[in-house]
């Protein structure tokens, strides 16, 4: 781990900080002092000027003691001991009469999945402003048809410290950054929208890059011109090949969220006591994996200290994981598998996603759309949404293809995916062999908090989704 973040040479001493933190978590069975300090900075260019460009510093510290089910957690901007003696007589309302023992630390980790250098620094203002200038010019000088192009540059610069009541301290430094491009694209007075973008826990420079940025802005600009010529998507079940990579946002959205920890535990999940049980087609295998080197949903810790892992949650077709973190792992005795995430310093930690993906198979993809009789090919998604107590979902194409016999025919527009994950797994029919992680664009939202994550997917035929759109 990284020790450059000393958070308690410039606010509290370690020594005063502990002190309250084992005073707030006396009889306590878990808590923590969480300790933030981040940067971000974010440019947008809209049709041809500057339309944002805004820059954010904040830091703080959230503290928690946990008994049993219940959790008390105060935080404050404040970095000084007034603020944190006041957030131990909040944290202490959970405790109670105490009686808890104190649950271990979590293990210690040298493991580095991304850089420490803060990406905000990997370029001048100017430099970042002319760069956007470009990709506009680009995006316009590619096609006639072009007539809007917006560009948004995003990054940030996160530093973490958790100091644990036995005096155990963990440190991450995380940066992150982003770039997407999306252009509008008009023909006999009908317009169209394409979007493409990219990024992950590393600088800026590989973003800002021509060789990077011109395929983002071909990409949009495809997605755009094919949706021109799309026509209405039909309505009514038929089968649906998903492409590989983003797609798997339907996963994530599907079944993901459903094997969250907690929501287990409480019996709310639709998988709720299937452990050790099938729940998908056999050959389905199903990761959530926050190890990997620099993807936007992986952490070298969690926000509770534990290192990130790689967690098996469906193996050929089995149910045989949730993601936990340590208060949900603890009462249903599994431990924490380092799912346990927060939006910043002045919430919570709760089991969260991280890169969630599917294996791939052995199907060459082509053989996938050869099978399919009638139906929808599916390669871009936007917006879902789902219902966690039955794992039914709803879905929008971004990018879609009308199939018949075999054939890849005409795009189509206003197509959305209509199930529920248990009955989809049970219905994947052929797994592609091209398994893809996504570009890293993804932000998942659970119980008002955001966080980055990951998906992936190998395409996949799935039989009898309900396709909502036109009626044919």
């Amino acid at each position: 781990m990284t020790d450059t973040f000393r958070p308690f040479e410039t606010a509290f001493d370690r020594d005063t900080a502990l002190r309250h933190l084992q005073e707030a978590t006396a009889g306590a069975d878990d808590g923590e002092l969480f300790v933030e300090r981040r940067r971000s900075e974010m440019l947008s260019f809209d049709d041809g000027r500057v339309k944002t460009a805004s820059y954010d510093a904040s830091e703080g510290f959230g503290l928690r003691a946990v008994h049993g089910e219940t959790s008390g957690y105060a935080h404050s901007t404040t970095l000084d001991e007034h603020a944190l003696k006041r957030a131990v007589s909040t944290a202490r309302l959970a405790v109670a009469d105490g009686g808890g023992t104190l649950a271990d630390a979590p293990a210690q980790t040298n493991r580095k999945l991304y850089t420490d250098a803060d990406p905000i620094l990997d370029a001048t203002f100017p430099a970042k402003i002319d760069t956007l200038k470009e990709i506009d010019a680009y995006a316009r000088g590619l096609d006639p048809r072009v007539v809007q192009c917006s560009v948004s540059l995003a990054a940030s610069h996160q530093e973490v410290a958790i100091l644990r009541p036995d005096g155990t301290l963990a440190t991450d430094i995380r940066p992150m950054a982003r770039l997407n491009v999306s252009v509008i694209a008009e023909e006999n007075g009908r317009r169209e929208t394409g979007t493409a973008g990219g990024g992950g826990r590393h600088g800026l420079a590989q973003l800002i890059d021509p060789t990077h940025w011109q395929p983002l802005v071909q990409e949009a600009l495809r997605i755009a011109t094919t949706n021109l010529r799309a026509v209405p998507a039909p309505a009514g079940v038929m089968d649906v090949v998903l492409g590989p990579g983003w797609p798997g946002i339907l996963l994530h959205e599907a079944i993901g969220h459903g094997l969250e920890g907690d929501f287990n535990r409480k019996g709310t999940s639709a998988f709720a006591g299937l452990m050790g049980e099938r729940i998908a087609a056999p050959g389905i295998t199903v990761l959530d994996d926050g190890t990997l080197p620099d993807r936007r949903g992986s952490i070298t810790i969690d926000d509770e200290g534990t290192p990130s892992s790689a967690t098996t949650l469906i193996e050929d077709g089995i149910l045989v994981g949730y993601m936990q973190d340590r208060q949900n792992g603890r009462l249903t005795g599994t431990g924490s598998t380092g799912n346990g995430r927060r939006q910043s310093f002045a919430h919570p930690p709760m089991p969260r996603m991280t890169n969630t993906y599917m294996l791939g198979g052995q199907t060459d993809p082509k053989d996938l759309l050869t099978d399919l009789k009638d139906g929808i090919w599916a390669v871009g998604f936007g917006g879902g949404q789902v219902d966690i107590t039955n794992g039914k979902f709803v879905f929008s194409c971004t990018e879609a293809y009308r199939v018949r016999d075999g054939q890849v025919g005409e795009p189509v527009k206003g197509a959305t995916l209509i199930g529920d994950g248990a009955t989809a797994l049970r219905q994947i029919r052929a797994i592609g062999n091209d398994m893809a992680l996504d570009p890293g664009i993804g932000n998942c939202g659970k119980a008002g908090q955001w966080v980055p994550v990951g998906v992936g997917q190998p395409s996949m035929l799935i039989g009898g989704l309900t396709v909502g759109g036109a009626a044919t």
